[in-house]
């Protein structure tokens, strides 16, 4: 009997008891290493999430890693990770609002949120169908809060699916929609409204791919596979800007989708038919509205001497351009360092990066880590905690820490963000409210 024993000992319960002691020495290994990265980004005040994030609660949370291995991002740089057989945000800035993780939990302990208590995001307020507070005004994309071509593009859909089932048909405008804006979602809109049939404008004040149009030359998009209406799978996950921007040009040709280009909206207004849409070019009258503009709209500006010479711009179009200059890139966001790695790379080109802050705490580890290598080749030059004083025609000049720098400067790139349309938005009499994590 005690040789039984002694077997199924030796031959069962040691090896389980072997494999239980290997797991979680294992798990106690990732979880230091998880707490070391936490306290890496934290110790360089890399704390606030560009948008929307996961919160997640720790009475609910049952250290599963599901959340873990469903972030996108994980593959590329840390997001996620399991602390003490929790799940913890360790890499807030890495997060760009994919929202995978609340969908693979299991115990419902991850909520998305925008904003922090530092940080506020300004969002018009919508319901579950991006309705606003105004009846048939909607808004879908990047000024709803969802940046990401993916979520832009199906939010485009469900918002045209939402109008479709609206009640506002007995209204006698002869447009159904008028989407404003050919950016992802507007462009996924006015797809759906064709494909449903409803009588639709969509106007678009640039180009096609609306605020992916204004990206830089050769600027690596990412995304992932979504359906696209009248097209079917779009099966992208890392392309360029004009790759991404000719297939949409070629399902635009293929799918006769009707698109106003180079048509600005000046003004909204109600109307005994529905809205009055006021453009350049006309009026048109429609019983619903979906707004898919950015969350950009005018650039914002320093407001210090000499920014209104003509070699002060606020985007990048193509880094080439600026071959063989004194460049100054103002900014601490991706487009800001994004612009300052490219112009760097070109040759006999100087390159400094202004930025008021001591972290780039709104820029993707990617781009944070090419900064450090192109300052460290030499090839940048980071000023830290630094405000623009004034421009001259050959010169910029820059307080630093107390002390002002002067530095040759051919062109400037002020990459400070937008000023949200809040005004266009309340013309409307849609609200606005300031997020500090909260859904």
């Amino acid at each position: 009997m005690e040789t039984d024993i002694a077997e199924v000992v030796t031959f069962y319960l040691l090896p389980l008891l072997l494999l239980w002691l290997y797991l979680n020495a294992r798990r106690r290994i990732k979880s230091r290493r998880y707490q070391l990265i936490m306290d890496e980004e934290f110790e360089a005040g890399l704390t606030e999430p560009a948008s929307l994030h996961p919160v997640i609660d720790q009475g609910l949370c049952m250290g599963c890693g599901s959340c873990v291995t469903a972030c996108p991002e994980q593959e590329y740089h840390p997001v996620l990770g399991l602390i003490e057989d929790r799940a913890a945000l360790i890499a807030p800035t890495n997060c760009i609002g994919h929202g995978a993780c609340k969908n693979a939990c299991p115990f419902d302990a991850i909520s998305l949120v925008f904003g922090t208590e530092k940080r506020g995001v300004d969002l018009p307020k919508l319901d579950e169908t991006f309705q606003t507070n105004i009846a048939g005004i909607y808004i879908a994309g990047e000024l709803g809060g969802m940046g990401l071509i993916r979520n832009a593009i199906e939010q485009g859909r469900k918002a045209i699916d939402a109008i479709n089932k609206n009640d506002r048909f007995s209204l006698a405008a002869p447009l159904d929609v008028v989407v404003i804006g050919a950016g992802p979602a507007g462009f996924s809109a006015s797809l759906r409204a064709k494909e449903l049939g409803l009588n639709y404008m969509t106007l678009e004040q640039d180009s096609l791919g609306g605020t992916v149009y204004q990206f830089p030359r050769g600027k690596i998009v990412m995304t992932a596979p979504v359906n696209l209406p009248l097209h079917g799978k779009m099966r992208f996950k890392e392309t360029t800007k004009e790759k991404l921007l000719q297939f949409w040009r070629e399902v635009e040709d293929k799918s006769d989708v009707r698109i106003n280009y180079k048509e600005r909206v000046e003004m909204i207004s109600p109307s005994t038919s529905g809205y009055s849409v006021t453009t350049a070019n006309g009026q048109y009258e429609s019983r619903n509205i979906l707004l898919t503009i950015g969350r950009g709209g005018t650039p914002r500006k320093l407001g210090v001497e000499g920014e209104e010479l003509a070699k002060v711009v606020y985007r990048l179009t193509d880094p080439q351009q600026y071959r063989s200059q004194n460049v100054l890139i103002v900014g601490g966001g991706d487009s800001a360092l994004e612009a300052a790695v490219s112009i760097a790379a070109q040759p006999q080109t100087k390159v400094t990066l202004s930025y008021r802050s001591g972290s780039f705490t709104r820029a993707k580890r990617k781009n944070r880590e090419k900064v450090e290598t192109a300052t460290k080749k030499g090839d940048l030059r980071v000023l830290m905690k630094s405000n623009i004083i004034k421009f001259t025609d050959d010169h910029a000049f820059i307080s630093c820490e107390g002390k002002t720098v002067e530095i040759a400067n051919d062109s400037a790139i002020i990459c400070a963000g937008g000023v949200l349309p809040t005004a266009f938005l309340k013309s409307m009499g849609i609200e606005v409210e300031t997020k500090h994590g909260t859904a």
